[in-house]
């Protein structure tokens, strides 16, 4: 017995949803043989289908999951992956050629037939869909009638050299409406579809062989709800077509004449056409018992069958060039009824002898691995659908990216990123772009500020959304229209946080805070300068003695000024928490103006010029801004980089700030870097790391570098 796990990946699953029932077979194919391993039947409790479409999609999604339910517990696993065909329901077939050349001489391969067949279908499916603005027509199935290699006839193109090929096929076409009830209903039963075609392509994959074809020889599919026909001529199947008379027309008439119900109804068809002679024994609705001899029940179905065959005859007639065929092959349980073959043969006019019910020996290529089941014309189509996974499976497909046509392996998993990426489409295009980044130095040390992200591709497949992530079907049309970029970056001066902060100073005993100066590239520059890319910014962490006073509006012309309880000069440096004190005539800070409401102005300041504009204290807020303004105006040309004029031979004194600490160096005309160890506590002898850091305005310098009042020295032990 064959190990179904082991074999697992080469069973297919194929599903006949007909109009009465549901039938799943699931089998492998091996050395051209098809075994069938498990299969299993459900008919609808309800009429849930007419006519071979779904009317409810989740009574037969229910009577799916029954049948693939009974598979699995069959062959001991679950199924996912389903084969399907569609009825011929408002079928349409359209004749379509395509021709390819080739740049140079080439042998032909199975991918370049393959192509060549999209090429024709292609033009198939723009033809039916161009003739029909209302209803949306998809493709399922195409069948080539005839090959050409470099203008000539031949019947395989593959292996041979061609400077041109060429074929002739027919699509046939079903409204979107009725593939997508068959797909939801699959859906619904926990299954996702492998592959879909037409059940006429797949009745004929077994019932006529290739080598058959070469006849005019048709075949009629009569199924509950429709009868599907195919026509064969010359080696090729040259036309599909479909009538919506079945067997259910037959039930419908059994059900009238003998007052039962339809599925009662049914049993006595399928009695009377296997007993033939034997007496047919049923319940009507009052609940009598009837009898009645099976010769009776197809004598009075006998109008209705003629007029299904009739109706079938005529088609054949009409898609053959108004001319009967050769032969008539019929499947399907519809027509096991005694006198419909007879009835397509006189209505054809030909002997009764060329129609015949196709059933077991149709089926000598198909081996039955199981128990309880014989071949029968009921199978064939079924089966068919699993065979036709074979012969109709390809690895390519073709879709359109912004008006270019594309071929794509098909693994079942492609999406739009997948097409986009093929046709070349750059990655930087398909996501959201950033504006400029703006790049500046605060204090020494590097400030990025990212752009603003913008807008992603706008994707649209057939003319609807869709995203990178959408997948992506046979002849799908895509448009991607590029990402946009967002705002570059900017900022100002006052939305540095540095900026924000302020520098406090004790004057007179009172604790005076002050907005700090920005400097830009050596400039002093307001709170809305726009900073530009590499722009050196460097927040003061002082004021001159002149800055303060101006800032303070105090007169300092009557007062004599000591900063740190040492006499200073207006380019003085007062740093955070510096101490300020006055002297001057009896009763200074009268006569100075400097009392306490100033300095509680001078406290409030930076607070009042962040709500100006939304107060009322709008004018207040502006007064003080222009004091600062002022203040750094004032000292034009004594900014942190400048220091003060004094003769080499003067000793004098600078202050740096070492670690952002204030350190005042004293007793020298010059100073330079290793200087500071003099006035700074850092003991070299007590390593605490492999290296000493020493920065001089945030570069390394050395130890030998000058100074100058003002530097900004980082100090520290590293690794």
């Amino acid at each position: 017995m064959t190990d179904l796990k082991a074999i697992k990946d080469d069973l297919v699953f194929g599903l006949d949803i007909g109009t009465r029932s549901i039938v799943g077979v699931v089998g492998y194919l091996s050395h051209q043989v098809f075994h069938v391993v498990a299969m299993a039947e459900e008919k609808h409790a309800t009429r849930a289908m007419l006519d071979g479409q779904i009317h409810d999609i989740y009574k037969v999604g229910d009577t799916i999951r029954r049948v693939k339910n009974s598979l699995e517990r069959q062959i001991g696993f679950a199924l996912t992956d389903v084969c399907i065909a569609a009825a011929g329901r408002v079928l349409k077939t359209v004749n379509a050629s395509a021709e390819y050349a080739f740049e140079n001489e080439t042998r032909v391969t199975q991918e370049h037939i393959y192509s060549l067949n999209l090429l024709a279908v292609e033009k198939a499916h723009a033809q039916v869909n161009e003739n029909s603005t209302d209803i949306h027509y998809y493709c399922v199935g195409n069948t080539p009638v005839n090959y050409k290699l470099n203008s000539f006839d031949i019947s395989n193109l593959e292996g041979h050299k061609a400077e041109k090929i060429g074929v002739e096929l027919i699509a046939t076409f079903l409204p979107e409406e009725v593939v997508d009830g068959l797909y939801q209903a699959v859906e619904y039963a926990g299954l996702h579809v492998a592959s879909l075609t037409l059940e006429p392509i797949a009745a004929m994959n077994v019932a006529i062989p290739e080598q058959y074809r070469l006849l005019n020889i048709g075949l009629i599919d009569v199924g509950a709800g429709t009868s599907d026909i195919c026509l064969t001529k010359d080696g090729s199947i040259i036309a599909y077509g479909m009538i919506p008379l079945a067997g259910d027309e037959i039930t419908e008439v059994i059900a009238k004449t003998y007052l039962v119900d339809f599925n009662t109804a049914e049993q006595i068809k399928v009695e009377a056409s296997d007993k033939k002679e034997g007496i047919v024994e049923f319940k009507d609705i009052m609940g009598l018992t009837q009898k009645i001899p099976a010769e009776q029940i197809l004598k009075d179905s006998e109008s209705v069958i003629d007029k299904m065959a009739d109706a079938a005859a005529q088609k054949i007639i009409e898609l053959n060039g108004n001319r009967p065929v050769n032969a008539v092959f019929v499947v399907g349980g519809g027509g096991k009824m005694a006198s419909y073959t007879q009835k397509v043969a006189e209505h054809l006019g030909i002997m009764a002898e060329r129609v015949a019910v196709r059933g077991e020996e149709v089926l000598g290529s198909i081996s039955f691995d199981i128990d309880g089941f014989k071949k029968d014309s009921l199978y064939v189509t079924p089966i068919g659908i699993c065979t036709n996974y074979y012969t109709q499976k390809n690895s390519f497909m073709f879709v359109t990216v912004n008006g270019e046509r594309i071929k794509m392996y098909d693994n079942n998993r492609l999406t739009v990123v997948d097409a986009v990426m093929q046709v070349g489409f750059p990655n930087e295009k398909l996501f959201p772009q950033r504006g400029g980044q703006l790049e500046f130095t605060v204090n020494g040390k590097t400030r990025l500020i990212r752009g603003e992200a913008g807008d992603g591709a706008v994707i649209m497949i057939n003319g609807k959304n869709a995203n990178l992530n959408t997948k992506i079907e046979q002849n799908d049309i895509i448009e991607v229209k590029e990402s946009t970029a967002g705002a570059k970056a900017s900022t100002t001066i006052g939305q540095l946080d540095e900026f924000k902060a302020t520098v406090s100073f004790i004057v007179d005993d009172k604790k005076v805070n002050c907005p700090r100066f920005a400097y830009v590239n050596g400039e002093l520059k307001s709170e809305f300068y726009e900073i530009n890319n590499g722009d050196n910014i460097s927040m003061a962490d002082f004021y001159t003695v002149e800055q303060l006073f101006t800032f303070l509006d105090m007169d300092m012309s009557n007062l004599n000024i000591y900063v740190n309880n040492e006499p200073a000069q207006n380019d003085t440096k007062v740093y955070e928490n510096f101490s300020v004190k006055t002297h001057g005539l009896s009763d200074y800070t009268v006569s100075s103006g400097f009392d306490d409401e100033t300095y509680s102005e001078a406290e409030d300041i930076q607070e009042n010029a962040e709500y100006a504009e939304n107060t009322e204290h709008t004018e207040y807020a502006k007064s003080h801004e222009d004091k600062a303004a002022k203040a750094g105006a004032n000292t034009e040309g004594n900014t942190v980089q400048e220091e003060v004029k004094q003769s080499d031979d003067v000793v004098k004194d600078i202050f740096v700030l070492i670690n952002h600490q204030p350190v005042k160096l004293s007793g020298k005309k010059k100073y330079v870097l290793v200087d500071i160890f003099d006035f700074y506590d850092f003991d070299l002898s007590k390593p605490q790391g492999s290296d000493v850091v020493l920065k001089l305005n945030g570069q390394k310098a050395d130890y030998l570098a000058p100074l100058k009042d003002g530097d900004l020295i980082d100090l520290y032990w590293e690794g």
